[in-house]
């Protein structure tokens, strides 16, 4: 029973990145129906560039406290992967938004394999090792639970609150669902669509930001493919929860991380993915909106 709880405990923590990166697919995709397939690349970047802040801080200050480190990261990277997003989508997407739908699938999988090549060259092939930011270890009823897990999952927690709070309940917020709903409509309304577009990606690239941080915190290395596998499972997350619902982003991350830690523990870890997709597929089969989805109801 210990063994059971300890592989839930590790793939809640696990589903918890998985549920943060999701968001920023279902965000995009819930505003302007595209798959930002260059989001796990997103991710990757945003993992980089807590791993820079941190060499940098190391490198000038020596011992800074682990709060203090872990909070310049998460701001740094968050910084500079809105930053990057905003050029994607102003300089790669927002030209194509009017084409057919498969022009801006093609650039996004281009803006990918060009962000993954960008950092290979940069920063070289090889893993990027990084100390152990956060050790400590609790034994609770003979469960190991690392603080790093529960930053994890607190972190994931707080965000997904806020940023459902505002999407719900503040001016840009609703100026978001109603661009989802029909862009020309608000447009004609005085919502500036582009500016609400831009800031979707800035806000899905700062939540990738932050699951890159946790995600080097919590295995200690990063290397530049690490965007594909984490960004074609968040995806799958979105999908499996109800691509469009926030809570179902981080609802499918949960399960698939809970999916993965469970199976490598009592079965072969070579079928994970396997058996990850199999049930995806076998939840669309029965729910084809997801588990949160809403049908779309076709406009005429």
């Amino acid at each position: 029973m210990e063994y059971f709880v300890q592989q839930l405990v590790n793939g809640l923590t696990l589903g918890s990145i998985y549920g943060l990166i999701a968001i920023g697919y279902t965000m995009v995709y819930g505003i302007i129906g595209m798959v930002n397939f260059a989001h796990g690349d997103i991710f990757m970047l945003g993992g980089f560039a807590a791993l820079i802040v941190y060499l940098i801080l190391v490198g000038l200050f020596g011992g800074v406290p682990v709060a203090l480190a872990l909070f310049v990261m998460i701001l740094i990277a968050m910084l500079m992967t809105g930053l990057w997003n905003w050029v994607i989508e102003k300089l790669a997407y927002r030209p194509l938004r009017g084409s057919f739908r498969l022009a801006p699938l093609i650039t996004a999988i281009g803006m990918s394999i060009a962000l993954s090549n960008f950092v290979q060259v940069t920063q070289g092939p090889r893993n990027k090792p990084v100390p152990p930011l956060v050790s400590s270890v609790y034994d609770i009823f003979g469960i190991a639970i690392s603080l790093k897990q529960i930053i994890i999952v607190l972190v994931t927690a707080v965000l997904l609150t806020i940023f459902w709070y505002i999407v719900n309940h503040t001016p840009l917020g609703r100026a978001q669902r109603a661009t989802e709903q029909d862009r020309k409509m608000a447009a004609l309304l005085g919502i500036d669509v582009d500016k609400t577009i831009s800031i979707t990606f800035v806000m899905g690239a700062a939540l990738a930001a932050v699951a890159g941080t946790m995600y080097l915190m919590y295995y200690g290395v990063i290397v530049f493919t690490d965007g594909f596998t984490p960004g074609v499972k968040a995806f799958t997350a979105a999908v499996l929860g109800g691509i469009g619902s926030l809570p179902g982003a981080v609802l499918g991350g949960l399960m698939i991380g809970l999916i993965e830690s469970l199976w490598s523990a009592y079965f072969t870890i070579d079928y994970k993915d396997v058996a990850t997709f199999s049930i995806l597929a076998i939840v669309l089969i029965f729910k084809p909106s997801g588990i949160l989805g809403r049908p779309e109801v076709e406009k005429v």
